[in-house]
């Protein structure tokens, strides 16, 4: 007698970033034909079984391109393979930026050995990150990667990418729990262990809230640059993240940076994509001296722009050095004359933080 078959067995993994892609707005298929793209209409093809590399799974490729999306923004959804044209190497440091964010974001649920990425980057790149992959801020793929960061609570991610790699974290638990109840026998020869094997503890939070980051000397909140103080009496040590109380012995968490470290020659932050308009005043010097840049909107003056920046500011071009690509220093060519907006914006402050998550040099 032949039996009727009425359903199909699916990894749970699978499923848990199968549902993941649908919320987020994937149509996932399989196919042989690519090993994983996106035709800019919604769906994203993923190489079939055979065509993968053994340390592979479909969840770890669908985390990977969902990466990309983060990087590239939202309007990436639109344009066939995120954008990019993987041919040469003009778009390495959007790969490299898409890599950081990965490493960042399963290391916070302790799934960086599962959810590594495959293809040759693996060796060319993510095992030669260390354990600080976001921060030299003036490297264009960290400040990529940090923008993707600040995007996962943002829709259409949000809530879905984070429910997927907590959904992931609990299911770890459960086989790692089954695996020290009964461990598993050693690989026979020729025979690759389970990459559940290499699970790793997700670190806890920090006592803030926020995710937590290395423990190191050097790294604590009294030497983090946004710690400040505030509240009644205005003694109390708080972080600008979470204007909660801290103790300045407490380990830096994830978005620590060190204090000194917040320069405005090289950030540009606040003149630049993170606020679209500066208002001036009608009496102030800067209207006198420097008409040319002076914009009428009738009710009000504002000074004028060039593309996503103020149009007195210079600097930011991609410049090569020994350590790779950088950016080059900042400057404002009218800063003696600056309006008063400008004089009252504060280095360290709540705007200058929220300026600097906005380009992707703080982690938001």
């Amino acid at each position: 007698m032949t039996r009727a078959i009425r359903a199909r067995y699916v990894d749970p993994l699978a499923e848990i970033w199968l549902a993941c892609a649908r919320q987020v707005g994937l149509q996932v298929v399989r196919s042989p034909a690519a090993y994983a793209a996106t035709d800019g209409r919604g769906v994203l093809i993923v190489g079939d079984e055979p065509s993968l590399d053994a340390d592979d799974s479909l969840a770890q490729m669908i985390f990977h391109e969902l990466c990309h999306s983060l990087v590239e923004g939202p309007d990436a959804f639109a344009r066939p393979d995120w954008g990019m044209d993987n041919v040469g190497d003009d778009d390495l440091w959007r790969e490299h930026g898409c890599l950081r964010l990965q490493w960042v974001l399963a290391g916070r649920y302790g799934l960086r050995e599962l959810f590594a990425p495959t293809t040759d980057h693996r060796p060319a790149f993510w095992d030669q990150l260390g354990d600080d992959p976001l921060g030299d801020r003036d490297v264009p793929s960290v400040q990529a990667a940090i923008r993707g960061l600040t995007r996962v609570g943002d829709r259409p991610w949000a809530p879905a990418l984070t429910a997927a790699l907590e959904a992931t974290a609990a299911l770890a638990r459960q086989v790692d729990a089954a695996l020290a109840r009964a461990p598993t026998a050693a690989a026979a020869p020729g025979q690759l262990p389970s990459l559940w094997q290499g699970l790793t503890a997700p670190p806890p939070p920090h006592p803030t809230g926020l995710p937590a980051g290395l423990v190191r000397a050097e790294r604590s909140c009294g030497t983090c640059a946004w710690r400040y103080q505030g509240g009644p009496g205005r003694r109390a040590e708080r972080c600008r993240h979470t204007t909660t109380r801290i103790d300045l012995a407490w380990p830096g968490c994830e978005r620590w940076e060190p204090a000194g470290s917040v320069d405005c020659q090289r950030c540009g932050a606040c003149c630049r994509a993170a606020y679209q308009s500066v208002e001036v005043g009608r009496r102030e010097r800067f209207v006198r001296q420097h008409p040319d840049l002076v914009v009428d909107r009738g009710s009000y003056l504002e000074i004028q722009r060039a593309g996503d920046r103020c149009a007195a500011l210079v600097g930011g071009e991609a410049v090569e050095s020994a350590q790779g690509p950088r950016v080059s220093p900042y400057a404002c060519v009218v800063y003696p004359d600056r309006p008063r907006t400008c004089r009252d914006f504060t280095l360290g402050s709540e705007h200058c933080l929220t300026a600097r998550q906005r380009v992707g040099l703080t982690i938001g």
